[in-house]
């Protein structure tokens, strides 16, 4: 079992620059430690996210301060891109962290953020699917054709050249069960969260089997699970460490939701009561089913449970609000979870084995005594 760092970003009381440095602390403890990658959203317009607008920027930095680990976009939301300019992009990324870069595409759900090109959001699915081979190919070095200003063909070969010869691309789990299947029959990996045990171990083997169908190797594609992740000495203790961030976490979705309410002009908005019975019953269910939130060996077991069902790699979101010292401080914790889940025949070459690395992040220490 492979074990990523999945940054995601709620509302925070910390200033942007705080959360920049925070992001290159867990990096650089994260390559040192032996994770295996390194996953950063495309985010817009809300506080909820708004620090990661561009994951490809963000990515080209880190990679100036990492050595070995996988930089990938988690995700890339395909409708607000031109697949010749997102390979631009990721084939830099590529090059400077010497062939470190992935990508996982998304389609995108939140109606406000299609500024960029609004007329793609009612074929927004189908959108991001038609153009997983025009991505391959000119990642592949390739001449592909577009039009031009007056409807002309113009063929184009992007730069400069990746580092990898084929480009890692997984597709964000939505809803729609087929999303799985079209994803096994393209090639390409998968990006899901956990809502539902059956549902998730039905998709994975549905995966697989679209995968076999379409003349794909069934064990080729990897499965990466996000989990909201905070690893502490004892259960009660980081109860109540992310009770009150994670419910603020869950309740930014309400609001994004009730947005996308207004947008389409209907009137299903939900009351604050009904709200916080809605977040209350979901942190619950989330602690006790769908999180690595507890001590090691509760944490090791969950990440057993979902290596059974054929998830490949597990991504441990961490900034969903817990103030980023405290994050910090679970880092040594969540490595003993590393190291108890890595197959040691697949064990990753660690940079260094020096202690938790602090650089500017050192007056979070301070702060906190």
């Amino acid at each position: 079992m492979k074990l990523s760092i999945y940054f995601f970003s709620t509302k925070d009381e910390a200033s942007t620059k705080e959360r920049y440095d925070f992001l290159f602390t867990v990096a650089e403890h994260a390559d040192r430690a032996g994770y295996h990658a390194l996953w950063t959203p495309e985010r817009h317009f809300q506080e909820f996210g708004g620090s990661y607008p561009n994951p490809a920027v963000l990515s080209a930095a880190l990679s100036r301060v990492t050595q070995r680990i996988e930089l990938r976009a988690g995700c890339a939301v395909m409708p607000h891109h031109h697949p010749a300019r997102l390979v631009e992009d990721w084939s830099l990324v590529d090059q400077l962290s010497g062939g470190r870069a992935g990508v996982c595409l998304a389609t995108g759900w939140h109606k406000g953020d299609f500024v960029f090109y609004p007329d793609r959001y009612e074929e927004r699915r189908e959108y991001t699917f038609s153009q997983v081979q025009t991505l391959r190919e000119l990642w592949r070095g390739n001449s592909v054709s577009f039009k031009g200003p007056q409807g002309e063909e113009l063929a184009v070969r992007t730069f400069p050249r990746p580092v990898r010869a084929e480009m890692p691309l997984w597709i964000v789990h939505s809803s729609n069960p087929q999303t799985w299947i079209r994803a096994g029959e393209l090639g390409l990996n998968v990006l899901s969260l956990l809502d539902n045990w059956d549902r998730l171990e039905h998709n994975i083997n549905a995966y697989r089997e679209a995968r076999s169908r379409a003349g794909n190797d069934p064990n080729g594609g990897i499965v990466t699970l996000g989990l909201h992740t905070f690893v502490g000495d004892d259960d009660d203790t980081v109860r109540e460490i992310v009770r009150e961030p994670l419910a603020g976490y869950l309740a930014s979705f309400l609001k994004q939701r009730d947005g996308d309410v207004a947008l389409h002009g209907e009137s299903k908005f939900i009351s604050a009561e009904e709200k916080k019975i809605l977040v209350d019953n979901v942190f619950e269910d989330m602690y006790e089913n769908r999180a690595l939130f507890g001590t090691p060996e509760r944490c090791t077991a969950m990440i057993e449970r979902v290596a059974a069902i054929g998830v490949d790699e597990v991504a441990c979101l961490l900034d969903f609000g817990v103030p980023f010292a405290r994050v910090l401080e679970c880092l040594p914790k969540l490595d003993e979870v590393l190291a108890a889940v890595t197959d040691p025949d697949e064990e990753p070459d660690r940079v260094g084995n020096g202690p938790l690395y602090t650089g500017q992040m050192g007056y979070y220490a301070v702060r906190r005594q």
